[in-house]
């Protein structure tokens, strides 16, 4: 069994439990790469956004309920998130609903942005059913431009499924070496 076929094994045996967890966390590059496998037939595409949307919403209903019970302590702990937060606030105080619908998309403030909101006023039904809102809109979008990326590859080269566990296997392993270069950026 080649290295191809065993990735694309894993992807079908795990698949759907890393679009969960990385939805939960900040997951645009795990969701684009489920939208590409379900265009190529290794997911299928509800269950993807099914769960892209209860990771994205759980995610960012937890990070608002850590902002509400630990929000300064959170902010005099890392600095990094103070800036951040201060951002997101000053967003949030100008656009309500409109910044939590959109936050998600916003680069730097997906955490933040939830952690500040819960430090607010605003009751948590109200959060929590714009987030919903939200969570739905992103997640559509996202693993949407992932499988449109596997219908333009495929219209590109032809008939991609000759080549398609080459072309995986790169995306992951240039979202690997992505996701080691913000970590390394943050830590170091």
């Amino acid at each position: 069994m080649g290295a191809d076929s065993q990735l694309l094994q894993l992807i079908q045996q795990w698949g759907y439990v890393l679009v969960f967890l990385g939805a939960l966390l900040e997951g645009e590059t795990m969701l684009l790469l489920a939208g590409l496998a379900a265009h190529n037939g290794h997911l299928a595409l509800p269950p993807i956004i099914l769960l892209a949307v209860a990771g994205g919403f759980l995610g960012d209903l937890v990070f608002f309920f850590l902002g509400r019970r630990y929000g300064g302590r959170l902010l005099a702990r890392f600095p990094s998130l103070r800036r951040s937060a201060a951002r997101a606030n000053e967003l949030f105080m100008r656009h309500h609903a409109p910044f939590i619908l959109a936050n998600r998309f916003l680069y730097g403030l997906r955490i933040a942005g939830p952690v500040a909101i819960g430090m607010s006023a605003l009751p948590a039904t109200r959060f929590a059913l714009i987030n919903l809102a939200g969570a739905v809109l992103w997640a559509c979008v996202i693993v949407g431009a992932g499988y449109l990326f596997g219908q333009a590859v495929e219209l590109l080269l032809g008939d991609a499924r000759r080549v398609e566990e080459g072309l995986l296997g790169g995306i992951v392993l240039i979202a690997a070496l992505f996701w080691a270069f913000r970590w390394l950026r943050r830590h170091y």
